[in-house]
């Protein structure tokens, strides 16, 4: 009769199948923040070109 509180053979996949996953859900909200930090990065480089321009004399 085995505990329950002691690990199994099934069980140790699955702990690595949600640490993977742990993993993957972090890496995938940075590339997220990167995406934003970039795209409000073009933003404010196209914002202070249009200034430029409209200001030249």
């Amino acid at each position: 009769m085995t505990d329950s509180t002691t690990p199994t053979g099934d069980e140790r996949p699955d702990d690595a199948e949600q640490q993977r996953l742990a993993l993957e859900k972090k890496r995938e909200r940075y590339v997220w923040y990167y995406l934003g930090y970039f795209l409000f990065g073009i933003h404010v480089v196209a914002f202070v070109m249009i200034f430029a321009v409209r200001h030249a004399h």
